[in-house]
């Protein structure tokens, strides 16, 4: 039985072209820096978003850290969506390790309002933390995958900007925002100070994160991966396959979104699910199991007993996810659609009283 993974993107393959890449890569000590290959991927990741420089490191929640950390210090105040995966996933990791408190506000569908960007800035005068950072994220992934637009980054951006706050984008997934909007990234990331982004999600690399923005901050961004432990020495090896993925990948990943959005429309014909369709842009699809048909959990078992592979949002919660990539295509869609119709349309309708 063909297993079809669809929990996140994150288990994207590498393809053959960045398997050869890596056998054949230069390599040196990158903490050093002196590897060739880490140093082309810095350069080139640095060009593509707009930025001065780039720092290579092993993850998504260590790009943000070194992002958030470089930009404030201990005792500042980070303001963020509620809903924001540094927030909700990466471990309280800029509380714990750089002694920051987060300021949260709602996300409203990706992103806060500029109102409550604004009140949530503290007076410079009073026994107030130090309003230091404000994080975005672009696609939002705990919003479903919502985007923000360049019109969108660039108010938040300038109002944070005119209060002495610098902004830090937590772009993980910026080429599917980018392909859904249908714009140059850049007019995504201009706007924003620093913006991390992931050579493993849908640009199918095996691993490693990027840390892009100013020269002078990247210096400190480098000194902060140093002090988790994150520098690398023969990274090139590792980098090579992100070249190819950065260079390669990005142009089809309005493929995913096209098999997202089938997968959605799907989703919503099947009795006992609940789903916007209209609300997919990229290769995210939310979706709820119905109470009354079946326990999210349940359901999630039953499909993994089934050969499909789906996750969970938040621990408990009843909605669920599903994530489309390089290596699900349109007959890996259709296959799913059809165990979780038949896993709904097995479960015995609830008796009601008469």
């Amino acid at each position: 039985m063909k297993t079809l993974e669809f929990r996140s993107d994150t288990f994207t393959l590498p393809t053959p072209a960045m398997r050869k890449a890596m056998a054949d890569a230069e390599v040196g000590d990158d903490q050093y820096g002196e590897d060739p290959t880490v140093n082309r991927l810095e350069e080139r990741a640095a060009e593509i978003v707009g930025k001065e420089a780039g720092v290579y490191v092993g993850s998504g929640m260590l790009g943000n850290l070194c992002g958030v950390l470089s930009q404030a210090g201990r005792g500042d105040e980070v303001i963020l969506g509620d809903l924001a995966h540094i927030y909700q996933n990466e471990m309280g990791a800029f509380t714990v390790l750089g002694g920051l408190h987060g300021r949260t506000i709602p996300n409203r569908d990706g992103m806060p309002s500029l109102e409550d960007i604004e009140s949530a800035i503290r007076p410079s005068v009073g026994a107030f933390p130090r309003s230091a950072l404000l994080c975005l994220e672009n696609s939002h992934n705990n919003c479903g995958g919502s985007v923000i637009t360049g019109a969108q980054t660039r108010a938040a951006a300038h109002l944070a900007h005119e209060r002495g706050l610098k902004v830090h984008l937590d772009g993980a997934r910026i080429f599917n925002a980018a392909a859904a909007l249908g714009v140059d990234v850049k007019e995504l990331t201009g706007p924003v100070d620093t913006v991390q982004f992931c050579f493993s999600k849908g640009l199918s690399a095996p691993v490693g994160s990027i840390l892009c923005g100013p020269r002078d901050t990247v210096a400190r961004a480098r000194k902060v991966r140093k002090l988790l432990g994150g520098a690398m020495r023969q990274a090139g090896v590792i980098a090579a396959a992100a070249l190819v993925g950065l260079e390669t990948m990005r142009d089809r990943l309005v493929d995913d979104h096209v098999n997202a959005r089938a997968l959605a429309d799907g989703l919503a014909a099947i009795r006992g699910i609940k789903i916007d369709a209209a609300n997919v842009v990229t290769n995210i699809v939310s979706f709820e199991v119905e109470r009354s048909a079946m326990d999210a959990g349940e359901f999630q078992k039953a499909c993994a007993e089934r050969g499909l592979r789906i996750s969970r949002y938040l621990g408990n919660s009843p909605r669920l996810r599903m994530v489309t990539h390089a290596n699900v295509g349109r007959a890996d869609v259709d296959a799913a659609l059809s165990i979780m119709s038949g896993i709904l349309s097995a479960k015995p309708e609830p008796v009601t009283a008469r």
